[in-house]
């Protein structure tokens, strides 16, 4: 892990909106932190830090608990105000090093498909497992040269190594087709030459 992970988190005994009202206004993040049927501990993590790190999918936090050690937890929930997008509350599910996840990872497409024709991204996340400790960011599919009826599929994904897909791997992630204003003028144009041609 590296070190921009590690967080300092406190202990909390209070509850309730007002005293969450009160740690967020002193720059605090109220947390739960749950799983392998644990107790959940509550806890109150440091804002700027911690909204810094989870602008990435999928972050692992190493929290540093007062009076309970060190604990390596996955970002499962992030609930922010809906209007102000503040954040309100974090829920941390608990992970050991080495175990494996699943989780929900964005697609980005790279590349640029061949003259004349578009991509259409149907899937933007793909389900996949991966150590807690080794989770990517997000997962790269080409389009490169792709030419008119090209599709690629989730099975087709390069995946990053130690990863195992768990979406259904027919499901559809991208598909290279023309636009279809264009597909109307190749029709008029083939339609004149065929005019053109009984005229003569």
């Amino acid at each position: 892990m590296s070190e921009d992970t590690k967080v300092h988190a406190e202990l909390r005994e209070n509850f309730g909106k007002g005293y969450a009202r009160r740690l967020r206004a002193a720059g605090k993040i109220p947390a739960v932190i749950y799983g392998h049927g644990t107790e959940p501990v509550h806890v109150a993590l440091p804002g700027h830090q911690v909204s810094l790190i989870i602008r990435r999918a999928n972050a692992v936090l190493e929290l540093e608990i007062d009076g309970k050690g060190d604990q390596l937890t996955l970002v499962k929930d992030v609930q922010k105000d809906p209007v102000h997008q503040i954040i309100e509350h974090i829920d941390l599910l608990v992970v050991k090093k080495g175990e494996k996840v699943a989780i929900d990872i964005p697609i980005i497409v790279v590349g640029e498909s061949a003259s004349g024709t578009i991509v259409n991204q149907d899937a933007n996340t793909l389900s996949i497992e991966a150590e807690a400790t080794h989770i990517p960011q997000n997962i790269e599919v080409s389009v490169e040269g792709l030419e008119e009826g090209a599709h690629i599929t989730a099975a087709d994904v390069v995946l990053p190594k130690g990863s195992t897909l768990l979406s259904d791997p027919d499901v559809l992630v991208v598909a290279i087709s023309v636009p279809a204003a264009a597909e109307a003028t190749d029709d008029e144009a083939a339609a004149e030459e065929t005019t053109e041609a009984a005229a003569e």
